[in-house]
């Protein structure tokens, strides 16, 4: 059954009414006859609900029914929620039961039929046009550009620049982050005393003070800002370059001194490339009965990217035919689209493919209000939180995890959300547009989904709403002293996120309801934890210097636990078995018997743990470990990064002769295996594989290359001279992706047979340039699928000299030659 955003609340709290009718409740009078009543009214209600998700506008009274509708079934979840907590103790009170009939009765009989709600069409279509990998594009009406001294300026290269950095601002920036971003991108090694925003700046400056640099600086909306940013540039004679890109014309003549000539309007996409935007490519030839109203209707995109791919997913998210259903999308398109395109014209262009998505799809894509402005979202954080709040509804026994996966590739097939990195075939990080999340930010407001504080000031606003607070996200440099009252009205909260620094650090005891807690920032843990009994996310992706609550192994309904940096194992993490996903970074100092204590986590979908850079874990602790993994059958993604220069972890080679069945990810990037284990040819789901090997051999790559399921893999060989490595027919079926990395000059040892890799996209050699020896891997042209050569020559740096420009020039030529041979003729980048 789908969860709409009015009814997102309803699915949870009809499943625990349910619950109520169980055994267990037996024993408490009237418990079990109140609940179904209360379930039965509340399903009708939802039906209503869910019809009212689907018109365009409600009256008043329709819209302040829904509403109270809406915040009478999060008291009553909570409600329920204590009560079964306490079930076992004196404290469990079934008279709330009572209450919770007399308040639904009320708002039940207030509209007795849906007659009374006033709705313009809605409407549900099918268009035919296929588009097949569509992506989220940037577009703004009117975007000037920054570029000083366009004439004769070169097409630049790694060579050509010492330095070449990307960032961007967004409308809400918090400079200080920004500017330590940068440095990171730069390559500056960041000082410990340089805490201040004029510190940063200056170090900025004063490193790139006689560098050759090209920085591109996007989406500036604020004078102030750029302002402060371009104090970090110092102008110098060595040719470099600075690129602004912002939709206001004020800050485009800030930026460039005032001078006009400087700025580069750009222009809206031309009739042929919006219809080849539309069309993405020759395959999807419109067919002739959409031909005209096509034309029309990209007409009224009026050549903006955006608008462009929007509209082409909408019309493609569906099955039906009717040249009707495409003529009412045109016609609920603005009328001033096509002559005199605008923010507003596009934000309803945004807002008629929300209208369109089905119902459970509304709440996931609010959601994302919860992340600030380009922020890169990793997906597996994502649908866990989904899965928290209730939003993701089970089908036929899946996984809950597959099927929230599922609603987020349905939000990228629709251009919804843009994706940045993906691996196997599947998108791991993705952002939002900055148009898009003002849509989600508004809608969220109306709906009371998600409250967003930038300051105090807002914190405390929400103090005096209407309705109570139910996710939270704390975004950049929230402060001041935090009142009890404020506190008080936050305590209904369920979702909390805080990003960037804040002098508010909540009192975690006081949010008793909270089901997801993921804080990318300071973070004052209380001494002890327990009190959040219904918490299901933690994610604490921040460092920590206090203890971690030692009773945190009493959250009984704890499904995801991201530890924060310097955190060991929790003590006594062998009790808590709900876990399905567990990170932790500091193996080393976990105790033996808490590493013992995984393997009772049988229900352990997904394991991270790593150690320190230089530090082991001890061959005991190491043996324990792996006995563990062993017996978590049910584990399906395990990444053990321990740093590779400890001794006995050779052993996971004999130990694990019985590894998980149903691994899909392994990675074992850091330590290293003599020959590749045997065991590792039993993981017939295994899709993606990062394998270390001390002396990688033809004999290691026919047992690799037999995995049935593999799409995407790295190995590292340290030594590859020994052997030539063939990759032979019939080898890695399914593998799109490949990095092949070692210390030696892995392109003279490396060849392809015919039938090989018969499906590889995208092909990565990582080697030491001084290590070359002129060659390019042999056969390469036997790989037919291949688009993509990156090449990573180790051992490069800022400070190049004529020796090494002249090897890497050659490298690229040698290779470029090689792929012009090649009758897909792949392209040939440096990484």
């Amino acid at each position: 059954m789908a969860a709409s955003v009015a009814t997102g609340v309803m699915e949870p709290l009809l499943g625990k009414l349910t619950e109520l009718l169980g055994e267990e409740y037996k024993k408490f009078t009237g418990v079990r006859e109140q609940a179904s009543f209360l379930r039965d009214e509340l399903s009708a209600m939802k039906a209503l609900l869910d019809k009212m998700e689907l018109m365009d506008k409600l009256d008043p009274s329709a819209k302040n029914w829904r509403d109270h509708v809406r915040e009478m079934s999060y008291d009553m979840e909570n409600c329920i929620d204590d009560f079964m907590h306490n079930i076992d103790s004196a404290h469990a009170k079934p008279g709330f039961v009572k209450k919770m009939v007399s308040s639904s009765q009320h708002w039940g009989g207030v509209i007795k039929s849906p007659a009374r709600l006033r709705s313009s069409r809605f409407l549900l279509w099918r268009p035919m046009l296929g588009v097949r990998g569509t992506r989220l594009m940037i577009a703004s009406i009117r975007v000037p550009v920054l570029w000083p001294s366009i004439p004769g300026y070169p097409r630049s290269t790694r060579r050509q620049q010492d330095l070449l950095a990307f960032f961007s601002v967004s409308q809400r920036p918090y400079v200080k982050s920004l500017l330590i971003g940068l440095q990171r991108k730069l390559g500056i090694k960041e000082s410990s005393h340089n805490h201040e925003l004029q510190e940063i700046v200056d170090h900025v400056r004063e490193y790139l003070k006689h560098k050759r640099y090209f920085i591109l600086v996007d989406d500036v909306w604020d004078q102030s800002a750029w302002n402060i940013i371009s104090c970090a540039f110092p102008e110098n004679s060595n040719g470099s370059r600075v690129m602004v890109t912002t939709g206001l014309d004020d800050v485009a003549l800030c930026a460039c001194h005032s001078d006009p000539a400087c700025i580069y309007k750009m222009k809206h996409l031309k009739e042929q490339d919006s219809r080849r935007l539309f069309q993405l490519g020759s395959d999807n030839v419109c067919p002739p009965q959409f031909e005209d109203i096509s034309a029309e209707i990209l007409k009224k995109c009026g050549g903006l990217p955006l608008a462009v791919i929007t509209i082409a997913s909408l019309l493609a998210s569906n099955e039906a035919r009717s040249l009707n259903e495409w003529k009412r999308i045109k016609n609920a398109l603005g009328a001033k689209s096509a002559t005199q395109p605008t923010l507003e014209e596009m934000r309803g262009i945004l807002n008629l493919s929300y209208i369109h998505l089905p119902l459970h799809l509304r709440p996931c894509l609010l959601y994302l209000g919860m992340y600030p402005e380009d922020r890169d979202i990793y997906r597996d954080d994502l649908v866990r939180q989904w899965i928290s709040e209730g939003f993701v509804c089970s089908s036929r026994g899946v996984d809950l995890e597959d099927v929230a996966k599922g609603y987020f590739n349905e939000l990228i097939n629709r251009s919804l959300i843009q994706h940045v990195h993906t691996q196997g075939g599947e998108v791991l990080y993705f952002r939002v547009h900055d148009m898009l999340l003002d849509l989600i930010l508004s809608k969220s407001t109306t709906d009371n989904f998600i409250s967003v504080a930038y300051n105090y000031e807002d914190l405390a606003r929400l103090h005096s709403c209407e309705y109570k607070v139910r996710r939270l996200s704390l975004i950049s440099s929230v402060g001041g002293a935090i009142t009890e009252a404020l506190a008080t009205s936050m305590s209904q909260v369920r979702s909390y996120a805080q990003f960037g620094e804040s002098k508010y650090i909540p009192h975690l005891s006081q949010f008793k309801y909270f089901k997801v807690l993921a804080r990318g920032a300071k973070i004052v843990l209380p001494t002890e934890i327990k009190g959040l009994v219904h918490l299901e996310t933690l994610e604490l992706l921040c460092d920590s210097t206090q203890s971690f609550p030692s009773d945190i192994n009493r959250l009984v309904n704890l499904f995801h636990l991201i530890l924060p940096d310097g955190t060991a194992l929790p003590e006594g993490i062998q009790n808590m078995k709900s876990v399905r996903t567990l990170n932790c970074s500091v193996m080393s100092e976990s105790s033996l018997e808490d590493i013992k204590g995984l393997r009772e986590l049988t229900n352990l979908k997904e394991l991270i743990l790593s150690t320190p850079y230089g530090q082991c874990l001890t061959v005991e602790r190491a043996d324990a470990l792996v006995s563990s993994i062993g017996l978590l059958r049910d584990l399906k993604h395990l990444t053990l990064d321990c740093d590779s220069e400890c001794d006995g972890y050779e052993k996971l080679s004999d130990s694990l002769s019985d590894p998980p069945p149903h691994l899909e990810v392994l990675d074992l990037e850091t330590w290293k295996f003599s020959i590749v284990p045997g065991w590792i040819r039993e993981l017939r789901c295994l899709r993606i594989l990062k394998l270390c090997v001390l002396r990688l051999s033809g004999d290691d790559i026919r047992v690799l290359g037999k995995l049935p399921s593999l799409v995407y893999a790295i190995f590292r060989g340290l030594d590859v001279s020994q052997d030539k490595i063939v990759v032979s027919t019939g080898l890695f079926l399914v593998l799109e992706e490949v990095l092949f990395w070692s210390d030696e000059d892995v392109t003279a040892y490396l060849s392809f047979e015919a039938g090989a890799m018969p499906k590889l996209q995208k092909l990565i050699l990582g080697f030491g340039w001084k290590e070359w020896m002129g060659a390019t891997p042999v056969g390469m042209e036997c790989l037919l699928c291949l688009q993509d050569i990156q090449l990573w020559p180790e051992g490069t740096g800022a400070e190049s000299s004529k020796d090494q420009d002249d090897v890497l020039a050659a490298i690229e030529s040698s290779f470029k030659s090689a792929a012009s041979m090649h009758p897909g003729h792949p392209s040939v980048t440096f990484h």
